[in-house]
């Protein structure tokens, strides 16, 4: 069916949208051969854009037969979406793609390079095209990047149908958007693509080319995982690959000293910083060093502060591995201290050993649900005096009222320990620390059942 395209973004996302039916030329001032094709010159992920929804690889969970988007197009309800993903997932295309499928024209703006005035006239063309009978589908890049207040210009167009707004996102939507906005929008996540997706493509390129890729079988795989899911990344590489015309296949070493490594997708002060020290610190909590290791590696090479992680080390000695191993601590400042005296990139490996040692280390966080307890029992008891008998007496007129009455020094008692109260008299006893018998522990909890049995034996004796 037919439906008004404005000129491709020059950064579209992978696959956006379908050419004109005819040859001639595009609105962007591309050629086009006969038959509706990109012309050869045009960029290969230009020339193997999908044509068709069913045809977006990686996706499936959204556009397979059961898929998210398959149903609302079914259902001929196309709600306002938000599409959440990394780059060179398909973003631009579905959108584009959704259009078609459901009669509306396409429009698109970048958050990046529009301002209010530019959203005013989308606006206005959307009103004067639903006068024709014609909705239209609002396609809006890197959303997140509008402001609050830009943002809320949406909610009255959306409400009253005037736009089918589709934004794209790579930041997580509940932190990046409003509430307000969101209400009124479904996020659908779109997924890295796979190894067997990029596979599809890869397998596309061949047949756009007229032969396969001069690539041993370990040079295809590492193809793959150079792209890290970036479909778009993936057919840049495939372009300089064919561009090389390589007389013999190429193995793994040779492919990667042609193409650039790819940077590492991290940013630290956004979600995936925030995912990364997740995974670590979940990781050093299950006992999995080596998962530990690579979340560790991963935060490194995205360019982190290793005193960050250092910081965040040391809270988890003191948080899940507390008393079940007390060396953990002394381990964790001296790692940090290391890495101060020694700096880039030599202390980073005592921040590697640091992780080793956690993540081998017994787990307890018994002291963490210890203290806890202790602050939420001081806050309900904040006025009570500790008892007389544990209360210096420095002047005579303390020791007049009783302080220090009755007080038993511990290395007097057999076993130095008297079994005396030192909570507030009006208090009961409570019991916050309690060891899991993991690691040191197991001898803490051995110790403390001692004493336990030792103060109800004396508190006995005192009744008798």
């Amino acid at each position: 069916m037919a439906s008004h395209r404005n000129a491709p973004d020059p950064g579209d996302d992978l696959f956006g949208g379908s050419p004109p039916a005819s040859g001639g030329a595009r609105a962007d001032g591309h050629a086009l051969s006969g038959g509706g094709r990109p012309a050869a010159n045009q960029p290969l992920a230009d020339r193997l854009r999908p044509r068709r929804l069913e045809d977006v690889v990686g996706q499936d969970h959204l556009l397979g037969p059961d898929g998210a988007l398959t149903r609302m197009l079914a259902r001929g309800t196309l709600a306002s979406l938000i599409l959440w993903g990394g780059p060179g997932v398909g973003k631009t295309t579905i959108a584009r793609l959704l259009a078609d499928a459901a009669s509306l024209r396409f429009m698109q703006i970048s958050a990046v390079f529009s301002g209010v005035a530019d959203l005013k006239r989308a606006f206005d063309d959307a009103r004067r095209l639903a006068g024709t009978g014609r909705g239209t589908l609002l396609f809006v890049d890197e959303i997140h990047r509008f402001n609050r207040a830009q943002q809320d210009g949406f909610l009255p167009v959306v409400e009253d149908g005037t736009i089918v707004l589709v934004g794209a996102t790579t930041e997580n939507p509940s932190f990046a958007l409003n509430s307000a906005l969101l209400s009124r929008c479904q996020v659908m996540v779109l997924r890295r693509l796979d190894d067997a997706a990029l596979e599809a493509l890869l397998v596309r390129a061949e047949e756009e080319a007229g032969h396969v890729l001069p690539l041993t079988e370990p040079a295809r795989a590492t193809l793959r995982a150079m792209a890290d899911g970036d479909g778009r990344y993936l057919l840049n590489m495939v372009e300089q690959i064919l561009a090389l015309n390589a007389p013999e296949p190429l193995d793994p070493q040779a492919l990667a000293s042609l193409l650039a490594k790819r940077a590492v997708l991290y940013d630290r002060d956004r979600e995936e910083h925030y995912n990364l020290i997740s995974a670590l610190h979940k990781s050093l909590r299950g006992s999995d060093p080596d998962a530990a290791l690579y979340w560790f590696a991963r935060m490194l090479e995205g360019g982190e502060d290793p005193r960050y992680l250092a910081r965040r080390l040391t809270r988890f000695a003191a948080e899940d591995v507390g008393m079940a191993d007390p060396s953990a601590l002394r381990l964790a400042i001296a790692a940090w201290e290391t890495y101060e005296r020694l700096g880039s990139p030599e202390g980073e490996l005592a921040l590697a050993q640091l992780v080793v040692h956690l993540g081998t280390a017994p787990k307890s966080n018994a002291v963490y649900k210890a203290y806890g307890a202790a602050r939420r029992a001081a806050k309900a008891t904040g006025s009570l005096m500790p008892p007389a008998h544990i209360l210096n007496a420095p002047t005579k007129l303390m020791k007049e009222i009783g302080y220090g009455v009755g007080y038993q020094y511990d290395h007097d008692a057999d076993d130095a320990f008297s079994g005396q109260n030192y909570f507030p008299d009006e208090m009961e006893r409570q019991s916050f620390y309690r060891p899991t018998g993991r690691g040191y522990e197991h001898e803490i909890k051995r110790r403390l059942d001692t004493w336990t049995r030792m103060r109800a034996s004396r508190a006995s004796e005192e009744e008798t």
